[in-house]
């Protein structure tokens, strides 16, 4: 049957299409993690533009509900958003050095908890805490001791590497996703295959 057909081949064309993002995404992650500098900026400004965008719909969905008491409330919120948003749009320098600043303070606080965790409890995970704390301690200080040089590569160097392990996500997926179709489909596929089945 001809819709038999087409179910697989859309299959394998979304798959592919997810491959094809999973490269790019690599790639954009290689370029970051060779111009963290710009990389930090790039994901400066996008930050921005979604605080702006996030800004805008939530205004406008506030105004569209009115009546409802929580609707000061999601004006308030609304326009802090739009606000912050102009703010890293015209600034994204001083807000890369605000939020590397709080990332270390987030680094030293999560590293000291868990070190202090471990010690105290000595669970069966007694070892990948304290790791796990040592790394989040050794990162705040040393984020906090450039600071705010820093901020010129901290940033960016996140992005890049979420956007670099997203593509390889990206990719896995796309390709195994296609090979799971081609075996299902496969019409010279053995009795042992999925989706030739001898009864």
């Amino acid at each position: 049957m001809a819709g038999t057909g087409a179910e697989p081949r859309k299959l394998k064309r979304g798959f592919r299409l997810l491959t094809v993002l999973g490269v790019i995404l690599v790639i954009a992650g290689l370029v970051g993690l060779v111009y963290t500098g710009f990389a930090t900026l790039t994901s400066m400004l996008l930050f921005g533009w979604l605080l702006l965008i996030g800004g805008l719909v939530g205004l406008v969905q506030a105004f569209q509900s009115r009546g409802s008491e929580y609707f000061w409330l999601a004006v308030v919120v609304a326009a802090l958003n739009l606000a912050a948003g102009v703010v890293v749009i015209l600034h994204p320098r001083g807000s890369a050095e605000a939020l590397t600043l709080f990332a270390a303070l987030l680094f030293l606080t999560g590293g000291l908890f868990r070190l202090v965790g471990s010690l105290v409890v000595r669970g069966p995970q007694f070892g990948w805490m304290l790791f796990q704390g040592a790394v989040g301690l050794l990162l705040g200080i040393l984020v906090l001791a450039s600071w705010p040089e820093s901020s010129r590569y901290v940033l960016g160097l996140f992005f890049s590497l979420a956007l670099l392990f997203d593509g390889l996500g990206l990719i896995a997926i796309g390709v195994g996703g296609r090979r799971i179709v081609g075996m299902v489909t496969d019409p010279d596929a053995g009795p042992g295959v999925p989706g030739n089945r001898t009864y």
